[in-house]
């Protein structure tokens, strides 16, 4: 099992290295030691103002974009946002400001499929970027993880499918990637199918390094892996901006 799961792992990364622009994508599984789950986001850009960004890690371990340059930023409200936040033992990751609902609904006892109910796809036509959305929650012994879509029924604004995927148990050394667009296109078009199975490395810096590379040079923006341990709650991060070229751990 393990050596096919291997296979179809780097049969898919080959894939996504082959694609010039998945967009913003979302990964989250288990390292091979078994002791952390991962989380790993990125963001891609092909407009001037997409491009100006960095992520920036806050004291309290949330993760926000900023504007490299702020003269240079001319519309925020799809691209200045909160990528990453916590709130008790369950950890967020989105592409978008539906990371504030579904920590508010958390917060407030309702649950991630209920928050992102009342939220759709980006207003970006002709795009209709989706909304990829996950979270890992140490106190939910019946999942260990969930990855979430929104995104137009085959193009159509009218209607939003929201699909929800839910992973009884990770596995070792996988994960299950995610992201927005299928490929490069005038419209985009958005990610089809189920999230598929990825690789990943005990060490931080190598999954940080493996996607990072995977990514086109010439769109990709930012990076960052996020670990969690099972035992104690500790969490650990890798940071990837191009913007100055600069990798920062935390």
């Amino acid at each position: 099992m393990t050596a096919q799961w291997q296979s179809m792992a780097l049969q898919h990364i080959g894939r996504l290295k082959q694609n010039p622009y998945p967009g913003r994508g979302i990964v989250i599984g288990l390292t091979p030691d078994g002791t952390r789950m991962v989380q790993v986001y990125w963001i891609m850009g092909r407009s001037e103002n997409s491009r100006n960004r960095i992520f920036v890690r806050e004291e309290n371990g949330f993760v926000r974009t900023e504007a490299k340059d702020p003269a240079k930023l001319t519309d925020p409200s799809l691209i200045i946002y909160y990528p990453v936040r916590h709130i008790g033992q369950a950890h967020i990751v989105t592409n978008g400001d539906q990371t504030d609902t579904i920590f508010d609904a958390l917060a407030s006892g309702r649950t991630f499929e209920q928050a992102l109910t009342s939220r759709t796809f980006e207003p970006d036509a002709p795009n209709y970027t989706p909304r990829i959305s996950g979270v890992i929650d140490l106190e939910d012994k019946h999942c260990a993880y969930k990855l979430s879509i929104l995104k137009t029924n085959a193009g159509n604004p009218e209607q939003t499918l929201r699909q929800f995927f839910h992973y009884e148990q990770p596995v070792p050394g996988f994960g299950h990637c995610i992201h927005t667009y299928a490929g490069d296109g005038n419209p985009l078009p958005s990610f089809e199918g189920e999230p598929f199975l990825v690789p990943l490395y005990d060490d931080i810096g190598e999954t940080a390094q493996t996607y990072w590379d995977m990514l086109d040079a010439d769109n990709r923006i930012s990076l960052l892996v996020k670990t969690i341990r099972f035992d104690n709650g500790q969490t650990d991060m890798r940071i990837i901006n191009k913007q100055g070229g600069e990798t920062c751990g935390f």
